[in-house]
């Protein structure tokens, strides 16, 4: 058990290898800070430990990072341009097996008023009436999606359409949270977007919902960039360290793409291996021109073969991993060509940083080099936790599906370092603390468990590094889809609102 442990905690750099930039895949590579609708921020895997669901796995794909919920008028609709996409590898090779396409349409509903005579537009996405339901007439606009299921490569797989019970194919995705005056009950009107669907090839039933969601991930963002500006050296000497700082993204909201699926339905037919592979991506298409007489239905005009210019799996890979010149090379790259960014893991940079920063503290990097100890993990997946049988290396969130469920409130933030083998590394669940996992684990813990290195190569290994913003399992909710409701770009009520212009 100490050993499948010690092991997990290296699985934790598949994840993350250095705590310099720990905004987990919010604006990661500096070409797809030009388009955020399609920049994946966070990529979920995970056994649904809603009560009943434990033979599900819970897929989530985040997008549009930083979302500041009084973002209007046109708020944060998904690009109908691109293509977003959640793979998986059910045998190991690198190499997606099933893919399911999700893809975007906005129509605006063009409400109009009678002014002076003349029929005029309004400039709102609301019209005046309250929404509480799917495509309510109170809503100007329609954000609707679709989703197929592709076997095998993901361009000339065998394709299908996903679709509920009555055989409708499209979906509708609910307006953003505009606030409590446009939408009183929010969590009700999000609940009425989950779907039971129907999946070509799966005799299970699957649910799916798209939307807006509060941003999941939790990092102390402003004092981590300013060179770690972090109370040194970011480590529990105090009490409740962990909780000292604050969540820069505390009032951020984000754009979650989830499906719950039958765990049957993503490991490879007629084999035994539990575990799978899971990353999430985005494309657009390789032209784009724009058009010099835009509207709002043509503002440009786009063609040529998919091309992918967002890619994660594991969380803070390109975040912190990955070299600035390299970035949107991985983000364009696939998992079977992963070894080029091998030397990144072997010979990384940021645990240096770290060392200059606060080695006067004792936070010295480990000396073991090439960095063996993180190479499997990275690469493989942890062999007695979630290596696949037979793997390639590749870089993904790789889950065991045969792991038990833990239930909320049992969870531990810091996964399997914690001793909680459902966690991070083995998949990510939207309470793990990778931020603090990857700070313990960059610095050495897994050589002071003798785990391909030793325990004097990492002199730093035994402390509890931390940012500062804390995180565990009551910061999510226990059923699908799991992430809580969005924070409101207006907080008050209809009643709160009228009593306040009436006050004297």
């Amino acid at each position: 058990m100490k050993h499948a442990l010690g092991m997990a905690v290296l699985g934790t750099l598949a994840g993350a290898l250095a705590p310099a930039a720990l905004a987990s895949s919010h604006r990661e590579a500096p070409f797809v800070t030009q388009s955020p609708k399609v920049d994946g921020t966070d990529f979920y895997m995970f056994r649904s430990y809603e009560t009943g669901r434990a033979g599900f796995v819970t897929l989530i794909a985040d997008y549009v990072p930083l979302q500041d919920a009084y973002g209007g008028p046109n708020y944060f609709a998904m690009d109908p341009n691109a293509l977003y996409e959640i793979h998986i590898d059910n045998n190991g090779d690198a190499k997606e097996d099933l893919t399911f396409q999700f893809r975007f349409t906005n129509t605006n509903k063009d409400t109009k008023l009678t002014i002076g005579g003349k029929s005029m537009s309004i400039p709102l996405v609301v019209n005046g009436g309250a929404i509480a339901g799917a495509n309510a007439p109170g809503a100007n606009v329609r954000e609707t999606y679709t989703i197929n299921v592709v076997r095998g490569d993901r361009r000339t797989g065998t394709r299908a359409a996903v679709s509920n019970a009555a055989g409708a194919t499209t979906f509708d995705k609910p307006l953003d949270n505009i606030g409590n005056k446009s939408i009183p009950d929010y969590a009700a009107y999000a609940a009425a977007h989950v779907y039971s669907v129907n999946i070509p090839g799966c005799a299970t039933p699957a649910r799916v919902f798209v939307g807006q969601r509060k941003d999941p991930f939790v990092v102390n963002l402003g004092e981590t960039f300013d060179l770690v500006n972090i109370k040194a050296p970011a480590v529990e000497f105090a009490a409740n360290a962990e909780r000292a700082a604050k969540d820069d993204l505390a009032q951020k909201n984000v754009t979650s793409i989830e499906m719950e699926v039958a765990s049957s339905c993503l490991t490879a037919a007629n084999s035994t291996d539990p575990v799978i592979g899971g990353w999430t991506t985005a494309s657009v298409r390789q032209a784009r021109v724009l058009n010099p007489t835009p509207n709002s239905s043509t503002p440009s005009k786009e063609g040529g073969a998919w091309t992918q210019v967002s890619r994660l799996g594991a969380p803070l890979v390109n975040e912190v991993v990955i070299g600035l010149k390299d970035k949107d090379t991985f983000n364009a790259s696939k998992p079977s060509g992963d070894t080029r960014f091998a030397d990144y893991v072997t010979n990384p940079t940021l645990p240096a940083l770290i060392e200059i920063l606060y080695g006067n503290a004792g936070a010295k990097a480990p000396t073991n080099f090439p960095r063996n100890d993180l190479v499997a993990a990275f690469l493989t997946g942890v062999k007695g936790l979630n290596q696949p049988a037979t793997v390639t290396a590749s870089e993904m969130l790789r889950l065991n599906t045969s792991t038990p469920v833990v239930a909320m409130g049992a969870q531990n933030r810091l996964g399997v370092i914690g001793g909680d083998n459902a966690g991070f590394p083995n998949g990510r669940r939207p309470g793990d603390d990778v931020v603090d996992i990857a700070l313990r684990v960059v610095m050495g813990k897994l050589c002071t468990l003798n785990l391909g290195c030793a325990p004097a190569d990492a002199p730093a290994g035994a402390l509890r590094f931390t940012d500062g913003a804390y995180l565990d399992d009551s910061f999510f909710n226990a059923s699908f889809p799991y992430l809580k409701t969005p924070i409101a770009g207006s907080p008050q009520t209809a009643a709160t609102t009228t009593a306040a212009r009436s006050a004297p």
